[in-house]
């Protein structure tokens, strides 16, 4: 993975994780539903103190899943939804460590073209369709993974300039324009409701 910099948590130290551990990135993906972007995406760092210090995806695959489920169950738990959470983690783990040897950064390599990115993500445990393609989009726009027709596949958060999803926070003030995106979004779906 190229030497990133994320500004996804407002923890130094967790967007430090997730800038330089591709499973700690998507680790963060798979948590980022029903908590804030923040608490994901830091999730990462705090798993990977209680694992003792680091992510390995075969050690989290071979877990008893009770263990990893307490393990996101301690204060404080990782995610508002702390066991189905755990098992959701630990699949997307067991995915990584016997298809692509380990290495979640192998889920963004060798594809032909953006669609093959956004259709391998959607494999992953939580990964709809708009999951997968906001995070092809961060990878496109902050890690440089961009195969051909990359932009097109992940639609419209692969739009330069745009400020539509985390793959467009930079700063803070990237983050407070997304923000202001989402609720615009969310005002007026309630005033059609």
């Amino acid at each position: 993975m190229a030497k990133i910099s994320l500004h996804l948590t407002g923890d130094p130290e967790a967007d430090a994780v997730i800038s330089r551990d591709p499973l700690a990135l998507v680790i963060g993906m798979v948590l980022d539903q029903q908590v804030t972007m923040e608490k994901a995406f830091r999730a990462p760092s705090e798993l990977a103190r209680r694992l003792g210090g680091s992510l390995n995806a075969s050690s989290i695959a071979t877990m008893d899943p009770e263990k990893l489920a307490v393990l996101f169950k301690e204060k404080p738990a990782l995610h508002r939804f702390p066991s189905s959470m755990a098992a959701r983690v630990q699949e997307v783990c067991r995915i990584v460590a016997e298809d692509y040897a380990g290495r979640a950064d192998q889920l963004w390599k060798d594809l032909p073209d953006g669609p093959a990115l956004v259709n391998r993500l959607t494999t992953l445990p939580g990964f709809g369709q708009q999951k997968a393609r906001i995070f092809a989009a961060l990878l496109g726009k902050q890690l440089g993974v961009q195969p051909t027709g990359w932009r097109a596949a992940v639609s419209p958060f692969g739009r330069a300039g745009s400020y539509l999803s985390l793959a467009d926070i930079k700063d803070t003030e990237s983050l407070a324009k997304v923000r202001a995106h989402k609720q615009a979004m969310k005002a007026k779906a309630r005033a059609k409701g």
